[in-house]
């Protein structure tokens, strides 16, 4: 199957054009020469204006771990829709998702919400910072924490601006951040144990938090170390800070997400996507002591939070609904499809003779067009963007969505069937880049 006429999605975006800068207001999903809209989801599908057919295998940047459609989310956003979308009160349907996420995540004892991952980073280093008293915060090198000035530091940083290798520099990745960000914020390199240790060392008493993400898309979708999650933590209790770990993404590692699979207990977690059942959501959790910074209950809090959507019970309903459906038996059932991945796509490379590997775990995956060693940030840049990005452009053709970056999420909607097909279309589409 190759995909070539979008007349209608052409004409779409001369309209989007006449109001919006470039047509576009999601940088994500802009393409060339115009981007593709889309109409509907079934399953594991997308379908656009012009019907043509797609395998979603990225499920709208790793947001919908049950693909389109699934019967008990519809379910429940219907039921609350005919309720109400959205009121200036609590709703009991916060309670029942907080329930749930407590469950699943020994460390985290009480839940704030937002209205994505970003703003859920947003406000765990606010929190960090209010219950610290302290203003640094430290970060890999080229993780993505969403598009919050601190965390957005370094996630894009160029050979001609990172620095030495054991002395990272705070680079923007939006042209006119203010240097004060910058001069608050301590990077340091994923994976490397002695030249991070050092260096958070030396910020010593100023550290509020190190933020980290046991398995950072940008940075290669390469696990951390067991050595290197044994360290940050060690190190952020004697220094006093805290540990803010990142499951936005990879709370869709495990049933009781990232942390229980990496065995790491951090003082403060952040999640979305998943978590809301196609609809926007983030939140924010941890230990009572350190959440304590929200509490309103015996005065002004050290941090006030709130937000017009935060908390709605649209998301909260469907994310309830959704985790329900997000069994063990659920988990095991995407462990496989991705082992069917990794045996499918090994013999592509090998008969299409192309040096080539996959990383990731669970239903995450991210194809890389090289085989040099990959541990980090640097090496995962200097293993090559613009094949892969031109091999997500083909398999778009082919019928089949991925990353730019090569990032790939398996959702319980797929069958064995499905991820064979994501493979021909692979073969296809690396014929034509080759």
């Amino acid at each position: 199957m190759r995909i070539l006429d979008n007349p209608k999605s052409a004409a779409l975006y001369q309209r989007a054009l006449q109001v919006m800068p470039g047509g576009n207001t999601r940088t994500t999903v802009y393409r060339q020469p115009h981007q593709v809209y889309a109409v509907r989801g079934e399953g594991c599908r997308i379908v656009d204006v012009d019907g043509n057919v797609r395998i979603d295998a990225n499920g709208n940047f790793t947001s919908l771990i049950h693909g389109y459609g699934n019967a008990k989310v519809a379910l429940a956003a219907s039921r609350q829709l005919e309720l109400g979308t959205c009121f200036g009160m609590a709703t009991e349907s916060e309670i029942l998702l907080s329930e749930m996420l407590c469950d699943r995540l020994p460390s985290v004892e009480k839940l704030r919400y937002t209205n994505s991952g970003t703003e859920a980073v947003m406000n765990a280093i606010k929190a960090a910072r209010a219950y610290t008293e302290r203003p640094k915060i430290a970060k890999c090198e080229g993780a993505y924490h969403g598009t919050y000035d601190p965390a957005e530091t370094s996630q894009d940083a160029r050979p001609d601006n990172w620095g030495p290798a054991d002395e990272p520099q705070a680079v923007p990745t939006a042209r006119g951040t203010p240097r004060g960000v910058l001069d608050d914020m301590v990077v340091i390199p994923f994976n490397n144990v002695e030249v991070s240790e050092k260096i958070l060392r030396a910020s010593g008493n100023s550290l509020a938090a190190v933020l980290v993400d046991v398995m950072p898309n940008r940075a290669g979708l390469v696990p951390a170390s067991a050595e290197f999650l044994a360290m940050l933590r060690q190190v952020t209790r004697e220094l006093g800070a805290l540990l803010i770990l990142d499951e936005v993404i990879t709370f869709r590692l495990g049933f009781n997400g990232a942390q229980g699979r990496f065995n790491v207990d951090p003082d403060l977690t952040t999640l979305g996507k998943v978590i809301g059942g196609g609809f926007p959501v983030g939140a924010v959790g941890g230990k009572t002591d350190v959440m304590s910074v929200f509490d309103p209950s015996k005065g002004a809090p050290a941090l006030p939070h709130g937000g017009t959507f935060s908390a709605n019970p649209m998301s909260m309903a469907a994310g309830a609904a959704a985790l329900e459906d997000l069994t063990a038996v659920e988990f095991e059932r995407l462990e496989a499809l991705g082992s069917r991945f990794d045996q499918g796509i090994g013999h592509c490379f090998s008969h299409n003779k192309i040096d080539a590997q996959v990383t990731g775990l669970g239903s995450l995956r991210r194809v890389h067009l090289s085989d040099a060693k990959l541990t980090d940030y640097r090496s995962t840049l200097a293993a090559g963007e613009k094949k892969v990005a031109a091999l997500a452009r083909a398999l778009f053709d082919q019928g089949v969505i991925i990353g730019g970056n090569g990032l790939m999420a398996f959702s319980t909607a797929m069958s064995a069937s499905d991820i064979d097909e994501i493979v021909d279309a692979f073969d296809r589409a690396l014929k034509t880049i080759a």
